[in-house]
C-alpha cells in the first residue's frame, strides 16, 4: 500500500469508492434516465482492465470498500470476470454490487462465486403496472425472480433499495417493508436526487420525506435505532422482532455529508468528488495518455480530494443544477 492517503480538505479519509461499469441499462427508470437515453460510444467508456486499475490505484491509498454500479452493471460484458479479480484482493474489506436484479436469475451464483459480499437490488413496487411505470418496462417477475435466486445464491446481507415519490407509490411503505420482513432482507428508502431532467413530474410534489416514510412504517411496527453502518449514506432502524433494518437515504432532509467517506467514478473515468457537484476529473484521458502509469494515477487522486467540496445543496425547489443523469453518475 502506498505511504499516501485519500483525505480531503476537511479531515475525511476516503475508503468507499462506488464504481460504474457502464452507463448502460435494460430499464428506464423514470427518476434515473429519459426514455430515449443516448448512451456512451463503447470507446469512451473505460476498459475492463482500466477499471481494474482504477480500483487498484484505490485499494492502494487505503479504500477498503467497492460498490459496483452503472447504468445496470450485470448487463456489462466481462463483468463478473472483473469482479473475480477484485474478490480476490485481500486488502477490501467488501465487494458490493446495485443491481435492478433483472438479471440475478442466471448471475447470482457467479457473483457470490467471485467473492461479492452483498447485494442492493432496486425495488420501487410491488404491483405489476406501476412497476412497468416506472422501470418503463414490464420487468417485475424477472426481478421477483432474481430477489430470489440471491438469496437462494447464499449472500449474507441482501438490501432492497426504493426511492419514494408522494401520491405515486409512497402508499406501498408498508407493502416493501412486509416484503423484505418476510424475507429476511433489509430495507432502504431514498429520497429522489435531483440529478438531471428526466420525466415531467415536479421533484418538489412528488418529494417524499425520510421523517414522512418512517411514521407510516410505525403505524404497524416498532422501530428502534440501529448501529448498523455499511459506509454508505444509510441510517438504519431495526424492525423490532425481525431481522430486516431499515435505512434512510435522505439527501434533502437529513444530509448525511458530515462523515463522507466516498467518491465516485463513472463509466467514462470520470472522478465525481460530490454527487450534488458537476465537477470532475477526467482519469480515463490520463491512463489513455500514460499508459501502466499506477504511481500517477495515484498521485493523481491524491491531488483531486483537495477540491472536494464539504457538503452538496440540493434543493427541490430550484432547477436542476447538476445536469448529469444518476445512470451516467453511478447509482
Amino acid at each position: 500500500m502506498s505511504d499516501e492517503q485519500l483525505v480531503d480538505p476537511f479531515g475525511r479519509r476516503i475508503t468507499y469508492l462506488r464504481l460504474s461499469v457502464t452507463d448502460r441499462c435494460d430499464f428506464r427508470c423514470t427518476y434515473c434516465m429519459s426514455e430515449d437515453m443516448v448512451f456512451a460510444p463503447r470507446a469512451q467508456i473505460l476498459t475492463l482492465e482500466e477499471l481494474y486499475a482504477v480500483a487498484d490505484a484505490f485499494i492502494g491509498l487505503g479504500v477498503k470498500r467497492i460498490r459496483i454500479t452503472g447504468g445496470e452493471p450485470l448487463v456489462r460484458k466481462g463483468v463478473v470476470g472483473l469482479l473475480e479479480k477484485l474478490g480476490a484482493r485481500s486488502e477490501l474489506e467488501d465487494l458490493s454490487i446495485t443491481t435492478n436484479g433483472s438479471q440475478l436469475p442466471h448471475l447470482a451464483g457467479k457473483l457470490r462465486a467471485a467473492g461479492v459480499k452483498r447485494l442492493n437490488i432496486s425495488l420501487d413496487s410491488l404491483r405489476r403496472e406501476r412497476f412497468a411505470e416506472f422501470t418503463r418496462r414490464d420487468s417485475l417477475d424477472q426481478v421477483l425472480a432474481g430477489i430470489d435466486a440471491a438469496r437462494a445464491a447464499g449472500f449474507s446481507r441482501i438490501k432492497l433499495n426504493s426511492v419514494v415519490q408522494k401520491d405515486r407509490n409512497d402508499d406501498e411503505v408498508l407493502d416493501l417493508v412486509e416484503f423484505a420482513m418476510a424475507r429476511d432482507l433489509d430495507i432502504s428508502f431514498i429520497e429522489e436526487m435531483p440529478l438531471g431532467s428526466v420525466s415531467s413530474h415536479s421533484r418538489e410534489i412528488t418529494f417524499c420525506s425520510s421523517d414522512e416514510v418512517r411514521a407510516r412504517i410505525e403505524q404497524r411496527h416498532a422501530l428502534v435505532r440501529s448501529s448498523h453502518a455499511t459506509g454508505g449514506p444509510s441510517r438504519y432502524w431495526q424492525v423490532v422482532g425481525s431481522a430486516t433494518r431499515v435505512g434512510f437515504i435522505s439527501p434533502h432532509s437529513n444530509n448525511f455529508c458530515g462523515d463522507c467517506n466516498r467518491v465516485r467514478v463513472t463509466a467514462e473515468g470520470k472522478l465525481v468528488l460530490c454527487l450534488g457537484h458537476e465537477g470532475a476529473l477526467d482519469l480515463k484521458a490520463l491512463m489513455r495518455r500514460h499508459p501502466g502509469d499506477a504511481q500517477r494515477l495515484r498521485h493523481a487522486l491524491v491531488e483531486a480530494l483537495h477540491l472536494k467540496p464539504e457538503r452538496h445543496f440540493f434543493r427541490n425547489d430550484e432547477q436542476v443544477q447538476v445536469v448529469r443523469f444518476m445512470s451516467v453518475t453511478g447509482g
